[in-house]
């Protein structure tokens, strides 16, 4: 069975094109069967898009986990100007996103396979974002939180998006242990956009 967070989906191509504004850019995404919410930017990666804000961050990379054909990393990549590390397991969502960048002309971008932290190319970030495969299954949703600490620089900051009846409890609760801090930005037609930050430990 294929799912959007296989490495090879074994479905037939079928491609669709349309434009999304994200950031005050007018978006023109190419995406296909075999990813994650092909017919449109999904809700809760709209969410995410809209709420997150990169002033405070510290200076850096940003890591979108899970990136699938690219409408997190690269409008965030347009906004905040940073180089944004985009990383999936979906190797046809990473040729989408990787055309989906030249076509919107963003060139600040990394885009390459990582089975979620496997792969990276830095070691700490100033943000990193995630709207994570619930349906891989709450291990590996947690795996993203848990492992995010160690990524991130001094004041750099996890935010994803989880819907509430798939999980946003308890992943609070997650980020709550791991970073002593897990705040709601935002609740959003039963979306959560919850934040932590990796405050100073000295």
């Amino acid at each position: 069975m294929s799912h959007y967070y296989s490495t090879q989906p074994d479905v037939a191509h079928q491609y669709e094109q349309f434009n999304f504004e994200l950031k005050g850019k007018n978006f023109r995404f190419t995406t296909d069967s075999g990813v994650f919410s092909k017919a449109t930017i999904d809700y809760g990666s709209r969410v995410l898009i809209d709420t997150f804000e990169a002033s405070h961050l510290p200076e850096g990379a940003i890591l979108d986990v899970g990136c699938g054909y690219g409408p997190i990393g690269l409008s965030l990549a347009y906004a905040t100007k940073r180089m944004v590390e985009m990383v999936d397991v979906n190797e046809r969502a990473l040729d989408l996103a990787k055309r989906n960048a030249e076509d919107n002309q963003i060139t600040t971008v990394d885009i390459h396979a990582s089975n979620l932290y496997d792969n990276v190319h830095q070691k700490n970030y100033a943000a990193i974002v995630s709207n994570p495969p619930i349906r891989a299954g709450k291990k590996v949703v947690h795996e993203i939180l848990s492992k995010a600490y160690e990524y991130l620089l001094p004041q750099g900051s996890l935010t994803i998006v989880i819907q509430k009846k798939q999980g946003a409890p308890s992943a609070q609760k997650k980020m709550q242990e791991i970073f002593g801090n897990a705040t709601i930005l935002k609740k959003d037609k039963g979306y959560y956009i919850i934040q932590s930050i990796k405050e100073n430990t000295e």
